[in-house]
């Protein structure tokens, strides 16, 4: 099993009333690359300013 290099669990964010992110959860393991894709507006940049 690889090493864990990042986890997030269970993360969340609002503006207002407004629920952007819900229940993030992903693990990256040591050497491996990883990616976030989505269209406009899907909480990309907001989830990696969290």
């Amino acid at each position: 099993m690889s090493e864990t290099a990042v986890a997030v669990s269970g993360v969340g964010k609002r503006f207002g009333s407004t629920e952007a992110l819900a229940g993030v959860s992903f693990d990256v393991a040591k050497g491996e690359l990883f990616g976030l894709v989505g269209p406009d507006g899907a909480g990309k940049t907001t989830l990696f300013r969290v």
